[in-house]
């Protein structure tokens, strides 16, 4: 994020979250079609604000000093020369990308180490069956349909969790199965959708590295290095010719 960005937003900020000496919000009355666009735009800005300097970056920052800093800028007074804050900015900035870098690196190798420890201590269970890539699945319903290749299309139900037991996706929620191509997901699902035959249920143990490794996923919420667990019903094969 360049300074005019961060001023940017650091200004309509102030609008709708203005602080006394106290540190109490000052009440705001929407009184006219203005003001509640001047609102609406400050809670816009200020959401971008709170999303890219989330959590201890946002919390480091002065709201006292940002605030009277906003309205020397709006009165022409400024204490700071234009390369000033371009100067502090952008330290400030690459610091917090350092920090927040780290800080991810940490969250990527212990998440990677106790899925690690689970894989090892899950697949000494007898139903458990590990392939030579380190899937990890066991047949809760066999099966006595149709076995999907790499490029068919599969329809399914499947309910996936991470390891504690936390649901991130579920197409029984959604209320319809999923349709998509075998080779279209992540490489656990290709390989573990292989062995299964219509008819069939299994459970997936898929291995960080089978998974979205260092991503978060689609919608950016699943934790760096996640172990993924999916119960996966194979409803239909759809061949590719």
């Amino acid at each position: 994020m360049n300074h005019r960005i961060l001023f940017a937003a650091l200004t309509i900020t102030v609008l709708s979250a203005c602080t006394d000496a106290t540190g109490q919000k000052d009440p705001v009355v929407l009184r006219n079609n203005i003001d509640s666009v001047s609102y609406g735009l400050g809670t816009d800005i200020g959401n971008n604000l709170r999303m890219q300097l989330q959590g201890e970056l946002l919390d480091t920052l002065n709201t006292a000093a940002l605030t009277e800093g906003i309205r020397d800028a709006l009165d022409s007074t400024e204490r700071m020369t234009a390369d000033n804050v371009r100067e502090l900015v952008q330290a400030f900035m690459l610091d917090a990308q350092k920090r927040m870098l780290a800080k991810e690196e940490n969250e990527a190798a212990e998440n990677l180490r106790k899925g690690q420890e689970f894989l090892a201590e899950n697949g000494q269970r007898p139903e458990v069956k590990t392939t030579e890539s380190g899937l990890q699945y066991e047949v809760l319903q066999a099966g006595k349909g149709t076995a999907p290749g790499a490029t068919d299309r599969v329809t399914v139900n499947y309910r996936g969790t991470l390891l504690d037991g936390t649901e991130f996706d579920s197409s029984y929620k959604r209320g319809e199965p999923a349709q998509f191509g075998v080779d279209q997901v992540i490489a656990g699902w290709t390989e573990g959708l292989q062995l299964m035959r219509t008819g069939s249920r299994y459970k997936f143990y898929i291995p960080a590295e089978l998974a979205y490794g260092k991503s978060r996923g689609p919608g950016g919420s699943l934790p760096l290095n996640s172990t993924l667990v999916f119960e996966v019903e194979l409803l239909g094969v759809t061949p590719s010719n």
